[in-house]
C-alpha cells in the first residue's frame, strides 16, 4: 500500500522539486542582474518533468535510507536538468543577458505555479485520507 502511496504522489514531487529548483536559477539570474558577463539560465520545465517521471519508472533514481519503518521511502532523481541560456532581446554592452522583466515575470510565474502544485498534492492527500478513513 505504500507504494501505491508513494506512486500516487511521485509525480507531485518530481513536479515540486523542479519547481524549487527552478526558482532558484531564476533568483540566481536576478541576483546577477548587474554582474558584468554573466548569462542567464533557465530549463525547459515540462522537458525535465517528463524526463525525472521516466526516470523514475526506468529506476533511475536514488533510494534514500530511512530511520524509522513509519517514514515513506523517498526517491531523488539522480541526474541534473540541463541548463539553457536565454538568448538575450537586447544585451547589455558589458555582455550581461539578464532581463529583468523577463526574470521578474518568469519568477513570479514559477512561484504561482509551485503554490498550485503544493494545493493539488494538499488536496490529493486529503482525498487519500478520506478515502482511508472511509474503509
Amino acid at each position: 500500500m505504500i507504494d501505491k502511496l508513494a506512486g500516487a504522489l511521485n509525480f507531485y514531487q518530481q513536479a515540486l522539486q523542479l519547481r524549487h529548483e527552478r526558482q532558484g536559477v531564476l533568483a540566481g539570474n536576478i541576483a546577477n542582474a548587474d554582474t558584468p558577463h554573466f548569462k542567464a539560465r533557465d530549463f525547459n520545465f515540462s522537458d525535465e518533468l517528463a524526463r525525472a517521471v521516466a526516470g523514475e519508472e526506468q529506476g533511475r533514481a536514488l533510494h534514500l535510507t530511512t530511520t524509522s519503518k513509519r517514514h515513506f521511502p523517498s526517491r531523488i532523481a539522480t541526474e541534473e536538468v540541463d541548463l539553457l541560456y536565454r538568448v538575450p532581446d537586447q544585451p547589455s554592452l558589458d555582455g550581461n543577458t539578464v532581463n529583468m522583466d523577463v526574470e521578474r515575470v518568469q519568477f513570479a510565474d514559477n512561484s504561482v505555479r509551485y503554490q498550485a502544485a503544493l494545493t493539488m498534492i494538499n488536496s490529493r492527500i486529503q482525498g487519500l485520507k478520506g478515502a482511508m478513513q472511509s474503509e
